[in-house]
């Protein structure tokens, strides 16, 4: 787990880049603050994250009661194939996604892959609000640093639960790698929120 001293650096980091950070504890607390800061009404997209389940965040989607308009909802019980796809297209104007990072930077930069990209266009530009909550066990010293753990520790991790879920066919691969250095805020008027939380989650 990062150092008090690193998490300083990286909060420091994410405002000057023009990120919104928030420390908290707990996975409970964490929970809590993507509530605070998704509104009543407002359309959410997801993507799929080991973090996001382990706070409770899928299931607290899942449940409903929240008011939120779920989008991935509706993407994963359309049977019609060209339909869903035509929902993904739609869900990429999303007002709010969520996800989360495979590396962070004590410079504020994060890291981001993906095998297929479909998490990309939210978190480059389509949604106008972004809410990573990231563990701060994922904050590393540097770039080059967060390249390395993306490559020796994420990889393999994942690659082997998707051949647990999906059989030995399966697997994953770093096709698409996103390093998100700054948002302009005063051009795209984004609000890209980071919830670091001080506990084990995620890869």
């Amino acid at each position: 787990m990062a150092s008090e001293e690193s998490i300083t650096k990286v909060v420091a980091g994410l405002k000057e880049r023009g990120f919104e950070p928030v420390v908290v504890n707990t996975k409970e607390e964490a929970l809590a603050k993507v509530k605070e800061l998704i509104p009543a009404g407002a359309s959410v997209m997801n993507g799929a994250s080991k973090t996001l389940e382990a706070i409770g965040f899928i299931d607290h989607l899942k449940a409903e009661g929240h008011g939120w308009d779920n989008l991935h909802k509706g993407i994963v019980e359309e049977t019609d194939e060209e339909k869903k796809k035509q929902l993904r297209r739609a869900a990429l104007t999303s007002e709010y996604y969520a996800g989360s990072v495979h590396a962070l930077a004590e410079s504020g930069e994060m890291l981001i892959a993906s095998n297929t990209g479909s998490q990309l266009p939210h978190i480059v530009y389509s949604s106008p609000n972004v809410v990573f909550v990231v563990s701060t066990q994922k904050i590393v010293p540097s770039l080059t640093d967060a390249h390395k753990r993306l490559l020796e520790h994420v990889v393999p991790l994942e690659d082997a639960r998707m051949k647990e879920v999906y059989g030995p066919q399966a697997g994953t691969a770093v096709n698409k790698v996103f390093v998100y250095h700054r948002e302009n805020t005063g051009f795209t008027g984004r609000k890209i929120h980071v919830v670091l939380v001080k506990e084990r989650l995620g890869f």
